[in-house]
């Protein structure tokens, strides 16, 4: 098998470590691995296959100066406008984790699991968008479902956890946690959220729009209809929970057929890269401890509405650093590379 020249720029940050890791786990065919950062973080070492890396300078020549053929950024939206031109013009391909480029009309909006037959569009700029952690995540257990029963609408509720803010929210929440144990809670004050989060919900993801909903809500939306190539109706709620790692979603999806939960559940279980875990009896249904660290997506609680037939309630759980970032990405170039 042919081996390629990987770059990671943001390889110090916590989805740039997960990429590395999937990198790894995956046993992707890698020829060298560059792992890129700022320059504060340049000289620092990562480990990838019991090797230490020296990490190095992201620049506008370090891709042409490595030969650099598979370029995943995870480093920022205003650092992905500024250098993914510059590893396309070295002849990388970029596969973006970023929302800056998502809804540009001619990059694709990729989950392989979907619409991989959009990848082939990377052509036209040479880059590849990775969807919002949640999107990535419902549409995942959703497609197996649009496919048979035709979707409507979607209606969601999600419930994400800090490290979908980064490392320093992680450690906002464990602060806080120790706060508590230490009965001085009521001096710690939030930094990364608009109100403290341990032992609390704050339904405010990113900032508000005009129309109520937030710009989180609306990646959601956007990202779903243009995955999807279909203006499937969606509202979404995104509420921020006091989890370190892992996602959770409470779906209602209307179909413009009726659904049985027993037809859904035989789908999903034959679906690429999700899990099954339905039985309530014995208190068995997905959390986001169960997902930590796993590449599936994982769906329970499936269950017929009680007055339409046309719609399913779902709980959909994935690990937000894994399933809805890094192994993604890592999905997107392993399909990128079979088409190429």
């Amino acid at each position: 098998m042919k081996k390629y020249v990987v770059a990671v720029a943001g390889a110090t940050g916590a989805v740039g470590q997960e990429i590395i890791r999937v990198l790894e786990k995956q046993k992707f065919p890698i020829e060298r691995l560059v792992a890129l950062a700022s320059e504060n973080s340049a000289g620092k070492t990562i480990e990838y296959r019991g090797e230490e890396i020296k990490v190095k300078t992201l620049t506008h020549e370090v891709f042409a100066q490595e030969g650099v053929q598979i370029a995943l950024f995870s480093a920022g939206g205003s650092i992905s406008a500024e250098f993914a031109p510059s590893a396309v013009k070295a002849g990388a391909v970029v596969i973006d984790n970023t929302s800056y480029f998502r809804m540009d009309k001619d990059i694709p909006l990729v989950v392989p699991e979907v619409n991989p037959q959009d990848i082939k569009l990377w052509k036209n700029r040479g880059i590849i968008a990775n969807p919002n952690c949640s999107t990535i995540q419902m549409v995942i257990a959703l497609k197996p479902l649009h496919d048979l029963y035709n979707l409507e609408r979607i209606d969601v509720a999600t419930y994400q956890a800090v490290s979908g803010a980064g490392a320093k929210a992680m450690e906002e929440l464990m602060d806080q946690m120790k706060a508590i144990f230490s009965f001085d809670f009521d001096r710690i004050e939030p930094k990364k959220f608009p109100h403290k989060i341990a032992l609390n919900a704050i339904a405010h993801i990113d900032s508000f729009t005009d129309s109520g909903f937030t710009k989180e809500e609306l990646k959601i939306v956007n990202e779903s209809q243009k995955i999807l190539h279909s203006k499937i109706e969606i509202a979404a709620t995104c509420v921020r929970v006091p989890v370190l790692r892992g996602h959770s979603e409470a779906i209602a999806a209307r179909f413009s057929k009726e659904i049985s939960a027993k037809e859904a559940a035989k789908a999903l279980k034959a679906a690429l890269n999700v899990k099954v875990i339905d039985n309530p009896s014995k208190n068995e249904y997905p959390t986001p401890l169960l997902a930590n660290e796993k590449d599936d997506v994982f769906v329970g609680r499936i269950r017929e509405d009680l007055y339409d037939k046309r719609i399913l309630h779902l709980w959909v759980v994935a690990d937000n650093l894994r399933v809805g970032a890094a192994t993604n990405a890592v999905r997107i170039a392993q399909k990128w590379i079979e088409e190429n």
